[in-house]
């Protein structure tokens, strides 16, 4: 039965393949696309891909807990060699994926949509970017939102010509700020979310990180080689967000001193907080993402939006509004400098570049495949140029906003008093939050909404994780598991307890240390996955059709001009196969239909019954998905002219 048929309190079916439909033979330009759920795709438990990735998360889990020290030390030693060895390719991946992903935006290829042809958006524009703003959101905004440019407001980064705590080292504070939380992030995520929605939705595939490797791979992607992308995408999902988690914890417990005005909290605390936490985003995860996370996500963007507002009001206005445009200024005119800092410039600029730009880099790759996915999600039937535009620019301006006015705040404060500085001296990066706040006149009730929100935004970064592992490790199930999901919460919060327990008083970089290593790995998948989206995108229908064109005009506009001078207009005709539009383009490769013969093999092919069936009186004929002009792969030709006859089905 149709969407639009069932009642409304009627569950849809568990897999919803398109039946009974009509699968012709066209030419290769002519294929539409095709979504996952149109190809009678069936999503069972991938046990290699659960059973690798969790032995690896619970050997670290169990290895944190029995010998933290041993576990930290060895984190160490690991960044260490990771940054001294590969720091370079984290800060090269960053400026390739921006170039990249510019070309694929603006290029010839911005036309190509995430979905079929014709194809609308399921969401509208101001939906979707409102649900952007909330994946742009986060514990690591309001956790490094005032404290990073305090930081380089104290001590000014290397490079830079301005005295530490002057008015320069604001503006420049912010423009490195900008660096490690603007475009460039949102590029790394542009990157795997539109590979995987165009894997998904234009070429039926499944929803995984290992769908786009299908270009190079081939076969092997259902296979082990899939398997080890998919159990890469896993871990470094896991620890990447297990560091926003372990930051999050420290925050709260740093807030609940603040608030209550209790001693330090300890360890106890930490497990207490996150054990209740982990509890909470379990619960969440498994109540459905409607129920759940949807809601959980617009009471929290309320709520910071209420934090920044009134932080914009009673705080320094008048600076925020002057510091924040000649903010983005000094961005770009020192950009240059920012990109080009590296180890061979000194001790300083090392240390910076592997503490700081390097560290955010490895970050940004961390979330690719939890972001990603929501990104392809809610992205679908966008061209690329429309994606391009709104992933990258629209969340890097609404960090950009974020940070100019947390951290000028916190700047001005510390200029005023310096406590904002003692604070964080005192009581680490997770305190600098409610020391800006603690200057306003609503500071006690910021700071419970402060902790409220960075609570929810625990639970919601957390949940929405657990269920992205968990479809990784059911094939892209769109819906996992409730066991799968629950497996994967509750290691989530283990491993974050657990290396929170191993950093002991420097718990966040303990965090930092493991997250960076595993996201190595993961650095070479994502090189891997500019080459094979590159590679497939050249193969599209779209870009077909455009070479077609292309020689179709310049042949035409010769041959109308030698014929009729300036009195002439296009038409079509047959003419000899050599001298055609596509000489030169060998639409019998099977590369350019063998994708959507793999996509449509599922699905049944219409019998004589079925035609039969669908004219009898009161029936209801189903729609294919590019109704009402459905084709698919084959090998014919659509001859054009005055007798066409009908296409022929072989």
């Amino acid at each position: 039965m149709p969407d639009q048929q069932r009642p409304e309190n009627e569950a849809p079916p568990k897999h919803k393949p398109v039946t009974n439909l009509v699968r012709e033979v066209t030419h290769p330009a002519l294929i539409p696309g095709i979504g996952v759920e149109d190809t009678g795709r069936t999503f069972s438990t991938n046990w290699l891909v659960l059973g690798l990735a969790g032995a690896l998360v619970l050997g670290v889990v169990i290895w944190g807990f029995a010998a933290p020290q041993s576990i930290s030390d060895a984190g160490s030693a690991s960044l260490g060699w990771v940054m001294e060895n590969f720091g370079w390719l984290f800060s090269l991946l960053a400026i390739v994926t921006v170039v990249f992903m510019m070309v694929v935006g603006y290029g010839r290829t911005g036309g190509v949509r995430l979905g079929a042809d014709d194809e609308a958006p399921e969401f509208s524009t101001v939906s979707w970017i409102a649900m952007l703003f909330s994946a742009g959101m986060g514990i690591g905004l309001l956790f490094w939102g005032p404290a990073e440019p305090l930081t380089y407001f104290l001590t000014v980064p290397p490079g830079f010509d301005a005295e530490a705590g002057s008015r320069d080292a604001m503006h420049l504070a912010l423009a490195q700020s900008f660096l490690h939380w603007g475009p460039m992030a949102w590029a790394f995520y542009a990157l795997v979310g539109g590979a995987i929605a165009y894997a998904a939705y234009r070429r039926g595939r499944a929803p995984l990180i290992s769908a786009i490797f299908a270009p190079i791979f081939k076969e092997r992607t259902e296979g082990w080689a899939g398997a080890v992308v998919d159990v890469f995408a896993i871990i470094v999902t896991l620890f990447g967000t297990a560091v926003t988690l372990g930051m999050g914890a420290l925050q709260i417990a740093r807030g609940a001193e603040f608030v209550t005005g209790i001693g330090p909290l300890g360890n106890g605390a930490l497990i207490v907080i996150v054990t209740v936490l982990t509890a909470a985003f379990v619960v969440s995860a498994v109540s459905g993402v409607k129920r759940g996370i949807r809601l959980l996500s617009n009471i929290n963007m309320i709520i910071a939006l209420i934090i920044g507002v009134l932080l914009f009001v009673l705080g320094p206005t008048l600076l925020l509004l002057n510091m924040v445009p000649a903010s983005v200024s000094a961005f770009f005119a020192e950009l240059w400098t920012m990109l080009m800092r590296n180890p061979a410039q000194g001790e300083d600029a090392a240390s910076f570049v592997n503490s700081w730009t390097n560290y955010y880099w490895a970050w940004w790759i961390s979330w690719t495949p939890f972001v990603g996915m929501f990104i392809a999600k809610i992205s679908r039937g966008r061209t690329l140029r429309e994606f391009t535009t709104v992933v990258i620019v629209v969340p890097a301006v609404v960090c950009i906003v974020w940070f100019g006015i947390m951290g000028g705040s916190a700047m001005y404060f510390d200029e005023l008093t310096g406590a904002v500085g003692q604070a964080m001296a005192d009581g680490g990066t997770e305190a600098v939050l409610f020391a800006v706040l603690n200057n306003l006149p609503l500071g006690g009730v910021l700071s419970v909404l402060a902790m409220i929100s960075i609570i929810l935004f625990f639970v919601t970064s957390a949940d929405s994780a657990a269920i992205v592992m968990a479809s990784m490790s059911q094939r892209g199930k769109p819906e996992p598991s409730t066991w799968v999901t629950i497996t994967w919460g509750v290691l989530l919060g283990a491993a974050a307890l657990a290396l929170l327990l191993a950093g002991g008083q420097t718990a966040l970089s303990g965090l930092q240390s493991i997250m960076v290593v595993t996201a190595l790995p993961f650095a070479v998948i994502v090189v891997g996955i500019m080459i094979a989206w590159g590679r497939e995108l050249t193969t599209d229908p779209y870009i077909l059709r455009r070479r077609f064109a292309r020689a179709a005009i310049a042949q035409g506009v010769r041959l109308g001009i030698e014929e009729h001078g300036d009195d002439f207009v296009f038409g079509a005709t047959e003419v000899a196969a050599h001298e055609g539009a596509g000489a030169n383009i060998d639409t019998d490769d099977p590369a350019l239909t063998e994708w959507y013969a793999t996509a449509t093999e599922q699905i049944p092919l219409v019998t004589a019954e079925d035609v039969a069936r669908t004219l009898e009186p009161g029936h209801i004929q189903p729609k294919g998905p590019d109704h009402p002009e459905h084709t698919a792969s084959g090998d014919a030709s659509l001859v054009v002219g005055e007798d066409r006859p009908k296409r022929e089905r072989h």
